[in-house]
């Protein structure tokens, strides 16, 4: 009898239903759980003072690093944004000597590990020995330091990270600019729009949703990236950390005292982040689900 008449002929009332058993799931969650009660047995085992870390993250040294790791991270990544955006625009631009300017600029940069670009910017008394600015009427100069001292430790990490950054961010800003409709452009021009009020009203405001997550991603590698810095001596987080380990000799407990505040600082700027994306999301507020809940909770608080 064909299998087609056999199912016709049973009521659907009294079909079985036959759940689908997913062992593969079952056996791979048992290896991750397996994996990570071993994990917390042998760090439990292990000869660190798990009591003694929270009162380095107090230290003055440890605050003092972490201030010049958020100043850094900071500071850098905003100059990269800015230099980044004009670099984006040269390379739009219909000058074709500003396109190969811009073009040179982001092979140079990006092609240097950043590394090798603190150490340059450090290094830079040797090269030049004075920095100077002159006046231009009268003679005199603005600026005539001795470049040791204008390129301190800490100008010169600024400097490595934010140039390297820059050309990241150039490319960013560049993919976002792209990913506007052209014909926006054009019908903001048929209605009178200067460039710079396109550029400005128009294009920016779009491109942010393309521009945002990959700029809020490199921003949490600057906070980490800025622990390059220790090896000119500035004092930020793993810095902090071996000056206390140096003493005591606790070298495990406060470089996991400078993780906490690295994560710290990495959680606070994913929220900032996520707020950003936010604010310029195409959806409006009033589709996203939490808003829905609330018109929700507010029509039952009416009735």
């Amino acid at each position: 009898m064909p299998e087609a008449d056999v199912t016709t002929r049973v009521p659907q009332a009294e079909l079985p239903i036959v759940r689908l058993r997913h062992w593969g799931r079952w056996v791979s969650a048992v290896i991750i759980l397996a994996l990570l009660v071993g994990l917390g047995v042998v760090l439990a085992g292990a000869k660190i003072s798990y009591d003694t870390v929270p009162g380095f993250l107090w230290y003055r040294v440890m605050a003092v690093g972490l201030l010049n790791t958020v100043l850094l991270a900071v500071i850098a990544q905003g100059v990269a944004i800015v230099i980044g955006v004009v670099i984006a625009l040269m390379r739009r631009s219909a000058n074709p000597v500003a396109r190969v300017v811009a073009a040179v600029y982001i092979w140079l940069f990006r092609g240097l590990p950043v590394l090798l670009q603190i150490l340059i910017w450090f290094n830079l008394a040797l090269v030049f020995e004075f920095v100077s600015i002159p006046l231009p009427f009268g003679g005199g100069y603005l600026v005539h330091e001795p470049t040791n001292v204008v390129v301190s430790a800490f100008v010169a990490a600024l400097l490595g990270l934010a140039l390297n950054e820059s050309a990241y961010m150039a490319e960013i800003v560049r993919a976002g600019l792209n990913s506007v409709d052209r014909g926006q452009t054009e019908a903001a021009k048929s209605i009178g729009m200067t460039p710079a009020t396109t550029l400005r009203r128009i294009v920016l405001p779009q491109a942010m949703r393309v521009i945002i997550p990959p700029t809020g991603n490199d921003f949490i590698n600057m906070l980490k990236g800025t622990s390059m810095a220790s090896v000119i001596g500035v004092t930020e987080l793993i810095h902090a950390a071996n000056n206390i380990s140096s003493n005591n000799l606790l070298v495990m407990e406060t470089l996991l005292a400078a993780a906490i505040w690295y994560m710290v600082v990495v959680t606070v700027a994913g929220i900032g982040q996520h707020y950003l994306e936010r604010a310029f999301a195409a959806e409006p507020a009033a589709a996203r689900p939490w808003s829905r809940v609330g018109r929700a909770l507010t029509t039952l608080r009416r009735a």
